[in-house]
């Protein structure tokens, strides 16, 4: 992981004097979404035969995951993966609803969202996440489908924060540094963000987020 002594100032993640931005970017796992691996460890744990700790080692930000979200594995071959791994005693098929289903939503965020589509402003979602988990969001969650563009990693064989994906992102929205306005729990994300001269907020909480936002003059 990159160092982050590069990470930009207070000051420097969100600017009063700038232009209202034109977009909005929202990270979606611990900003929209709460997450909770160890949901599907508990639930998979009496049926495998490797302890809960091992399970976490091989699911939790693991290798195996990584290379799921970056898209080099379908679903069934990951849910395969975790089955041979784990010695899961059954179906590859029940592991399938039982990994998806670990969100909670946060509801301040998605009522941000629904706000900001109310006054016509684009926003776009840019998650590293995996298919399997974003065909269970999609069907759950009525507000992913709200997002006016999506960015997820494991469609782009990239993950935040390659400067790769990013691109796509001002691809996509057709806007560029300081139109972009984006929000992420993750500070290396942040880092890679103002290093294109994004105006960045690192969410710490709703509360904040919103407050800083506002700021901005979006909503005003």
């Amino acid at each position: 992981m990159n160092s982050l002594s590069a990470a930009p100032s207070k000051d420097a993640e969100t600017s009063s004097n700038c232009a209202r931005p034109k977009a909005v970017v929202f990270d979606l796992g611990k900003v929209m979404l709460d997450f909770d691996i160890g949901i599907f460890i508990k639930k998979i744990a009496s049926r495998s035969r490797i302890s809960e700790s091992a399970l976490h080692e091989l699911l939790d930000q693991s290798p195996l995951l990584l290379r799921f979200e970056k898209g080099d594995l379908t679903s069934e071959a990951f849910l395969i993966e975790v089955q041979r791994a784990s010695g899961f005693s059954g179906d590859v098929e029940e592991l399938a609803p039982l990994f998806a289903d670990i969100f909670t939503p946060i509801a301040p965020m998605i009522d941000l969202l629904t706000q900001l589509r109310a006054h016509g402003i684009p926003t776009c979602v840019f998650s590293n996440t995996s298919a399997l988990a974003t065909e269970h969001i999609r069907r759950r969650y009525g507000f992913f489908n709200c997002f006016t563009h999506e960015v997820l990693s494991f469609e782009h064989r990239a993950m935040k924060p390659d400067p790769k994906l990013y691109e796509v992102v001002e691809r996509v929205t057709n806007l560029h540094e300081n139109d972009l306005l984006y929000l992420d729990d993750r500070q290396e994300n942040i880092v890679t963000g103002a290093a294109r001269r994004w105006r960045v907020i690192h969410h710490v909480s709703p509360e904040s987020s919103i407050a800083q936002l506002r700021s901005t003059g979006l909503l005003d």
